[in-house]
């Protein structure tokens, strides 16, 4: 543990390795290029919380939040940077988002995970056939804003806000895809609010999270440089590259395959 950091919860005065870190700094750079174009990068970063650094579920929960906030910012920076951040027609669901990631952080710190992330599963099964049903809604290259019905909206964006709130995993997945499939973003476009959206929200859930007693800023800390470079190289290359809806598109189906495997133990059945 860094000398200047003193916790008085012993779950936070967990010694760390000089190793542990260096897995931290590179885990953290591929979950923010990967949360950039598609999400669900805290996957990555929460195993490594977890299974490598050894802290317990709700600590790795607030301490994943530090590079969270740091590489959306990052990423959202870049995209406005290049022109694909259009914060124009994204008011209503950046309000509702924020309200429901309020609740979730609220709900976050006082019970498990361990059964949300028994839905998560199953919605990630409802996300593939989306995304390999209708291609083309996911690659066309410039956004077509559709206004969204505010008895649609509201539920939704409160949803998914409750959603990223709570435990973040999966959020950037589902946002884009409500972003593509609902309001109509590209891609591009629909990666630059949801970086936006996320940091935004992610900074207050990191002070609830911190007030609460419930993150390790040193850990944090070498997590988010991995993970903000990742987000910012990412972000550019993404603004500028033709192919960057294509590989943002596949990328995603990826991730979603292999998270699906992984929370089925289909790796385990192989092993045998």
């Amino acid at each position: 543990m860094a000398p200047w950091l003193k916790y008085a919860n012993p779950q936070l005065a967990l010694m760390i390795e000089w190793y542990q870190y260096v897995i931290a700094i590179a885990g953290g750079a591929l979950a923010g290029a990967i949360n950039t174009l598609a999400g669900n990068g805290s996957a990555i970063t929460l195993s490594i919380l977890t299974e490598v650094m050894g802290l317990p579920g709700n600590i790795a929960n607030g301490t994943n939040r530090i590079g969270v906030f740091t590489q959306s910012s990052a990423g959202s920076y870049a995209f406005y940077r290049n022109g694909k951040l259009d914060l124009t027609h994204g008011k209503q669901n950046i309000f509702w988002t924020v309200i429901g990631a309020l609740l979730g952080v609220f709900v976050a710190i006082r019970v498990s995970n361990e059964q949300f992330l028994f839905v998560f599963k199953y919605l990630m099964i409802a996300m593939l056939f989306v995304m390999l049903v209708k291609p083309k809604r996911w690659l066309k290259e410039k956004s077509e804003y559709h206004p969204v019905k505010w008895w649609i909206a509201i539920p939704v964006y409160l949803a998914l806000g409750f959603y990223g709130g709570f435990i973040q995993m999966g959020m950037g997945i589902f946002y884009l895809a409500t972003m593509v499939l609902v309001a109509r973003y590209s891609m591009v476009e629909g990666n630059a609010l949801k970086s936006f959206v996320v940091a935004l929200y992610t900074l207050i859930v990191l002070l609830i999270f911190q007030y609460k007693g419930l993150v390790r800023w040193d850990v944090g800390i070498i997590l988010a440089i991995g993970q903000t470079l990742g987000g910012w190289y990412t972000a550019k290359f993404a603004s500028k590259s033709p192919m960057a809806n294509k590989i943002a598109y596949w990328l995603l189906i990826s991730i979603v395959l292999i998270v699906l495997a992984r929370m089925f133990h289909f790796f385990d059945f192989l092993s045998q």
